[in-house]
């Protein structure tokens, strides 16, 4: 194999290969020879077919396999001995090829980028938290009680109000046809008044109502509602209310966390405490997150592989494309020449992000165990009640789809380790503000200087 170099440009390289017809006509015949010990032909054994008539059979197939296997072969070559560090998967051409004549192709190949990894351990960060408070804790106590309450039939005779939930028949038709569909009948149906439950305008002409009294009910479906022939359809509803009830005064005490499984009150508050406590840590962690990776990004300058950025970036435009569907015209989706520069510098910082964790998970040896993956596809399955199996069958078939729930694993994986030796102080803030909304895009301060410039 002879290798030229063609070019060599910033992180861009491309390489001529030539691999001799002797070389390749070599590969072919052993290729054949374990082509003839698997068949048999009319007047041969197994394994006895001549090398010529397998040539003559199975030579242009054979040739094409061979020639596959030359260029990954001589690929993974000639990175080893130029010890090339790709970005993505070198692209190949053959430039020429006949049979009984040299093999040349090019190969084009970024490279990752040189750089070194700033002092993790200079680096400060501030990590916002918040302890879960009894006011929040008993807040979140009622709300339980109330969803856990037991209803009782009233017997006064009292008209109805919004909080009740009443027991009702009702009968449905579409108004242009008085058509009945599937879905507009029910018996003894419940419903809570003022719960948004049903169709807008229906829970509203039930409130004021007695038990047995017989209501005309008149509402329009959504256009986005799920039956696409109600969509936008003007509906009657024949409703008759046979019962209301309210809610019994729930108390949280130890019957009722007996109820909910549990042992005492106390159980329950310490269950409840640890739940809120979890969620604000979980943001607490995010916050924390964010500021390191965005320490990092201001840290590290350097040229990034023109190929994983377009790649990052249609990845970024296609999750926009779902989330505007309303915006798309003729299929496609027209941006603005300042939402394209924000999106390539979303693009931009991932990427650089991604390289730099990278780069301190190689250099810490930082890996991921089969225990921690069984972990991340288990709560992946979690996610999908009911087709559990499936999912763990898809990951056990789809490599790519395990490499892809791998990624995230690692980057956790090494964010912990760079909490441990950056300089985190922590305060205390307020739910408010742990919780408020940062408005900054998620671009870093190099996309900034950058629109100033511009």
């Amino acid at each position: 194999m002879q290798v030229k170099e063609l070019k060599k440009e910033g992180l861009s390289c491309q390489y001529e290969v030539t691999v001799t017809a002797q070389d390749i006509d070599a590969q072919v015949d052993v290729r054949l020879q374990e082509v003839g010990e698997t068949i048999s032909l009319p007047g041969f054994r197994k394994g006895k077919v001549p090398l010529k008539l397998l040539k003559q059979k199975y030579g242009r197939s054979v040739m094409a396999e061979v020639i596959e296997k030359v260029v990954n072969d001589g690929a993974q070559k000639l990175i080893t001995e130029k010890n090339l560090r790709p970005a993505l998967q070198p692209k190949f051409e053959v430039t020429s090829f006949d049979e009984g004549k040299d093999l040349t192709y090019t190969m084009a190949v970024e490279l990752l980028p040189e750089f070194k990894v700033t002092d993790v351990k200079a680096i400060k960060l501030v990590k916002p938290v918040v302890k879960a408070d009894k006011k929040e804790i008993d807040e979140t106590l009622e709300r339980i009680a109330k969803s856990n309450a037991e209803y009782e039939t009233i017997t006064e005779s009292r008209p109805t109000k919004k909080g009740d939930v009443i027991v009702m028949d009702f009968h449905g038709r579409t108004a242009k046809d008085n058509k009945p569909h599937p879905g507009m009948h029910a018996h003894a149906a419940k419903l809570e008044l003022g719960s948004g439950q049903f169709i807008p305008g229906f829970e509203d002409q039930l409130v004021g109502k007695a038990v047995g009294d017989k209501v005309e009910v008149k509402v329009t479906f959504p256009e986005a509602y799920h039956a696409a022939e109600l969509s936008g359809q003007d509906a009657i509803f024949d409703v008759e209310i046979h019962e209301i009830q309210v809610a019994k005064d729930a108390t949280v005490n130890d019957d009722f966390a007996k109820k909910l499984g549990l042992d005492s009150e106390q159980a329950l508050r310490d269950l409840v405490e640890k739940q809120i406590q979890s969620q604000y840590d979980d943001v607490s962690r995010m916050k924390l997150k964010r500021s390191l990776l965005d320490a990092l990004d201001d840290a590290h300058d350097f040229e990034l592989p023109q190929g994983m950025l377009d790649l990052e970036y249609n990845n970024i435009l296609s999750q926009v494309r779902i989330e505007r569907q309303g915006d798309l015209k003729d299929g496609k989706l027209e941006l603005t020449t300042e939402e394209e520069d924000e999106l390539r510098a979303i693009a931009a910082r991932r990427v650089r992000l991604g390289l730099v964790l990278s780069e301190i998970g190689r250099e810490n040896n930082i890996q991921i165990t089969d225990q921690e993956m069984q972990r991340a596809v288990i709560m992946e399955a979690q996610r999908f009640p009911g087709q559990e199996g499936e999912v763990f069958e898809y990951y056990r078939k789809n490599r790519q789809a395990l490499e892809a729930l791998r990624a995230p694993v690692f980057e956790d994986k090494v964010v912990d380790f760079l909490f441990e030796l950056a300089d985190v102080s922590e305060k205390v803030v307020t739910v408010e503000e742990l919780t408020k909304e940062d408005d900054t895009p998620y671009t870093g301060k190099k996309a900034e200087k950058a629109k100033k410039k511009a």
